[in-house]
């Protein structure tokens, strides 16, 4: 059996393992957090390098993505680094992939989850392909990177104009201590300012993006929304059961109790597909989605509970 690791500087209250068996190969996929200790993931990362079929990088993403152009996180260029042997990957290869399919997917499934309605992408920098999705599915699009990222009230509702503000921001951004931009370790599980953004939760139908960055500004009251997200542990069900949360959707699929994250799912395909890293293609990963056959977890709520 082999083991794929998801080394994250989240908190260790969301740690996870799970033995699956995809293609016919068992594999024993965990997740392990370090509280926000870059230092001890690196060092996580150094000893089980060549001792994983590959590491997942949880927590913080390697490159954040405006249009054509990818820009690098400085201080997660020092975790990636340190996986001499084991491939270690982001997440980023299958956002761009998975989750664009979930979104198409979802949309002619049921056209009327998008159709004329409002969404919330809480971050589409790091989610480019659903930011791409989204804008093609007849939905109003609010893309809240300046809001839930540097915590300014700027709510920019055109991909376009993103893109704009992206090429000004951005490489002073990812220059900057990751902490600033997202919640890391216990921080996680807090809500700094539940009224900052609610006009915004409550004007919107969907809200999608990272789960930590929707929960940041989380109001109580989510009656009847739809949230589209991942790395959804069954305390997370619970918490959007509380808020009254209409409808759960995970681009990645339900494994033992919980969806894991992208880069995980994406070191697993990576595992499976035994190339080299560098070699890997996008068109490599919609093979083995398609193969694999994962498609979006989707769990209705009773909200009169």
């Amino acid at each position: 059996m082999r083991r794929i690791v998801s080394v994250s500087i989240g908190s260790s209250q969301r740690d996870s393992k799970a033995v699956v068996t995809v293609c016919g190969e068992e594999f024993s996929i965990e997740r392990i957090g370090t509280d926000g200790d870059m230092q001890k993931a690196i060092a996580m990362i150094k000893e089980l390098d060549g001792k994983v079929a590959a590491f997942g990088m949880g927590g913080i993403d390697l490159y954040l993505q405006g249009g054509k152009r990818r820009y690098i996180l400085r201080e997660a260029k020092q975790i990636a680094r340190a996986a001499k042997i084991s491939p270690l990957v982001d997440g980023s290869g299958l956002k761009n992939t998975l989750e664009r399919r979930a979104i198409v997917d979802l949309a002619k499934e049921d056209p009327g989850m998008f159709e004329g309605k409002n969404v919330l992408l809480t971050c589409a920098l790091d989610r480019f392909g659903m930011a791409q999705a989204l804008q093609d599915t007849g939905s109003t699009v609010l893309y809240g990177d300046v809001m839930f990222a540097l915590g300014v009230s700027l709510p920019i509702y055109k991909l376009s104009v993103l893109q704009g503000v992206v090429t000004v921001l951005a490489p002073i951004a990812v220059q900057l201590p990751f902490t600033w931009l997202y919640p890391t370790g216990s921080k996680q599980e807090e809500s700094p300012d539940k009224h900052k953004y609610a006009k915004h939760y409550a004007w919107a139908d969907v809200i999608a993006g990272d789960y930590h960055m929707i929960r940041k500004y989380m109001p109580d009251d989510l009656t009847g929304k739809v949230i589209i997200t991942n790395t959804i542990t069954p305390s997370d069900v619970e918490f959007l059961k509380q808020r009254h949360v209409k409808e759960l959707i995970t681009t990645t699929p339900n494994i033992g109790g919980r969806s894991f994250g992208t880069n995980v799912m994406e070191a697993l395909l990576v595992a499976l597909l035994e190339k080299p890293l560098n070699e890997v293609t996008p068109g490599d990963y919609d093979r083995m989605l398609d193969k694999i056959g994962f498609v979006p977890r989707r769990e209705q709520f009773d909200v009169a509970l």
